[in-house]
């Protein structure tokens, strides 16, 4: 979850690393009584997200400036659309400027590209997730992008929810591990609320899964074939999560298979960054 208290620290971060000794251009080129408005512009069509870590990056510079954030974090917009308004010192406008619009245009752009994947299963039961391959230090701003657009987040980390992936189950079939009797030995360690999620790249691994108790069986990298078969073999008994050769071509037709969650880590390791722009006017 993004709070108050993480985008201060991450955009607090993010300021002293752009300007550790003060903005030289700024403080040396502009008077110190110069003020400005400034607009933050589209240049093309997208989805916002990111208000709230915009406002933080001016009011962090200079807590005197005025910010006022005209569109709401899933909203779309257009090109040429005002999506917010700085004013107040110009050397505090352009001190921030940077960190601001980086923020912006990340977020906007997982934002956008999320939106298209949800628009291409609307009309299914499948939901589009997230997941953990988001850039080190900024996942709770990436994953609440991921949520203006119009997704679900996955588990935040390691410590949320048990998901078993290839690695884990090869390095149990290494140690002569019975895979539904090594999930039900861990279900008796855990607390009852916990999520337990299995991956598995063979229909034939499904059977054993299930026996386990996992609470969602991902397929990974399975045909549309397969995973119509496995959606059939799980039936009611586990959520069913597919993954892997996922991309906005072909993500609708994985939808229409039947699975309830689509996990996708484009959504966030591929996103670009959207094109905003800082205007200051000129009256």
């Amino acid at each position: 979850m993004l709070t108050a208290a993480t985008i201060a620290r991450v955009v607090g971060a993010a300021l002293e690393e752009d300007a550790p000794w003060g903005d030289l251009t700024s403080t040396t080129l502009l008077p110190a009584d110069a003020t400005a408005t400034a607009d933050l512009v589209a240049r093309e069509p997208g989805v916002f997200s990111g208000g709230e870590v915009f406002t933080a990056a001016f009011a962090l510079t200079d807590p005197a400036l005025t910010i006022d954030v005209h569109v709401g974090d899933g909203d779309e917009f257009a090109p040429g659309d005002v999506l917010a308004s700085v004013s107040g010192s110009a050397r505090s406008i352009l001190t921030a400027e940077r960190i601001a619009l980086n923020f912006a245009q990340r977020m906007s752009g997982i934002a956008t590209l999320t939106a298209a994947y949800a628009r291409r299963v609307d009309g299914t039961k499948a939901r589009i997730a997230d997941t953990r391959k988001t850039t080190p230090g900024l996942r709770a701003f990436e994953r609440h992008a991921v949520v203006s657009g119009g997704g679900h987040n996955h588990r935040y980390s390691l410590s949320d929810a048990v998901m078993a992936k290839d690695n884990h189950l090869a390095v149990l079939q290494r140690s002569g591990a019975d895979l539904a009797t090594a999930l039900r030995q861990a279900f008796a360690r855990l607390p009852h609320t916990t999520h337990v999620v299995v991956e598995v790249d063979r229909l034939d691994q499904i059977a054993a899964v299930l026996d386990g108790g996992a609470h969602t069986v991902l397929l990974d990298n399975f045909s549309l074939d397969d995973l119509r078969a496995g959606v059939a073999l799980i039936g009611d008994r586990a959520q069913v999560e597919a993954s892997g050769g996922v991309n906005i071509d072909t993500v609708g037709d994985i939808a229409a298979t039947g699975v309830d969650v689509i996990s996708v880590g484009a959504l966030t390791h591929s996103a670009r960054a959207l094109d905003l722009g800082l205007d200051v006017r000129i009256d």
